[in-house]
């Protein structure tokens, strides 16, 4: 079956992390949205008041993944039968021509769960690569390539798997790094040799933070075991203080711009942070914890750290109403620049992006 489209900008979708859907929902203006159909990690909302003349923008959110105004959704059991559906679909919309295509499954498992990690797998790419070849035949999509990394201003046409027989349809503009990427995931290159999943973590973090870290900067990583992290750093060419009273990696150890202390975050002399530029801190403690040791090094004396990307853990999803608390706590030490985001990458906590 194909549903009709709907009016325009009168429904969106989103992704998300499954388990943060309550989190997610408590963030939304509900004098805006209404909540409408739902599986875990993929959530649709309908307009309110969608012709009001009021603000027409996406949802926006630190649970949210990704967002896109809904034109309808296509089921049925075979892909080609599904593709056609698809056309026909895009045909009766009649919106302008998207530049690039973006397909991708809705989140099968809860992030780190059985080794899961958001992002395209064989089967959906192979599905991504022939709906863009065929829609692009079609003339509804200007390329014939899926899953492309889109450029700032470009119009993406948005199809989720959230059933392998069923695909919902949007299409968004891109205004934000995460817009780029294909369900507003970090594309990761799986086939690299990586320590830990913290390559990853510490790689998307910089992406989505838009920091500027240059070849010869000082970063201290405060949580740095066992190295995944640093070993993303090293790869830009940052000069890498570790702190953390486990083992490290035996590469990371021998690299020559890499220093180690085999101890805590705060028991450290604050004169080893004078030098340096960027503070990382992933520590598997509360984030009253991971606060109170930050505030201690930023506000001293002797110290000038100019941007931080603050790993902060959640253990559950109810201790999301303390994240305006913390961040107002993190501005306080002058600090006004200040984005919070649940990174694909990440299980259940945030990655806030603070700069001076």
């Amino acid at each position: 079956m194909t549903n009709q489209p709907p009016s325009p900008n009168s429904f969106c979708f989103l992704c998300c992390q499954q388990g943060s859907e309550p989190a997610l929902k408590a963030e939304l203006d509900d004098q805006k949205w209404r909540l409408a159909f739902s599986r875990p990690g993929f959530i649709t909302l309908k307009n309110a008041s969608p012709a009001d003349g009021g603000d027409d923008a996406l949802p926006a959110g630190i649970f949210i993944r990704n967002a896109a105004w809904s034109i309808g959704k296509v089921a049925g059991e075979e892909s080609d039968v599904l593709a056609n559906q698809l056309v026909e679909l895009l045909r009766v919309a009649n919106l302008p021509k998207p530049d690039l295509m973006h397909l991708w499954g809705r989140d099968r498992l809860p992030v780190g769960e059985r080794g899961f990690m958001p992002g395209n797998e064989p089967l959906t790419e192979a599905v991504a690569d022939f709906l863009a070849a065929k829609l692009h035949q079609e003339e509804l999509v200007a390329s014939p390539m899926a899953n492309q990394i889109a450029r700032p201003g470009d119009r993406i046409l948005d199809i989720v798997m959230v059933e392998s027989n069923q695909w919902w349809v949007g299409w968004h503009n891109v205004e934000t790094a995460v817009n780029r990427w294909p369900g507003g995931t970090f594309p990761l290159n799986r086939d690299r040799e990586v320590i830990s999943r913290a390559y990853y973590k510490t790689s998307e973090a910089i992406a989505w933070s838009g920091f500027q870290l240059h070849e010869g900067d000082q970063v201290v990583e405060i949580g740095s075991a066992p190295g995944g992290s640093v070993q993303r750093l090293l790869e830009l060419g940052l000069h890498v203080i570790g702190i953390d009273p486990a083992e490290m990696d035996e590469s990371i150890m021998e690299h020559s711009h890499y220093r180690h202390f085999r101890a805590r975050g705060g028991d450290i002399k604050r004169h080893h942070y004078a030098k340096a530029k960027w503070l990382l801190v992933d520590s598997n403690v509360k984030p009253e914890k991971t606060l109170t040791t930050v505030e201690n090094i930023v506000q001293h004396r002797d110290t000038s750290i100019a941007g931080m990307l603050l790993t902060l853990k959640l253990s559950s999803y109810e201790r999301a109403a303390d994240i305006p608390i913390w961040l107002d706590q993190i501005r306080s030490w002058g600090y006004p620049n200040i984005r919070a985001r649940q990174l694909a990458t990440g299980r259940t906590e945030i990655c806030v992006a603070a700069s001076v």
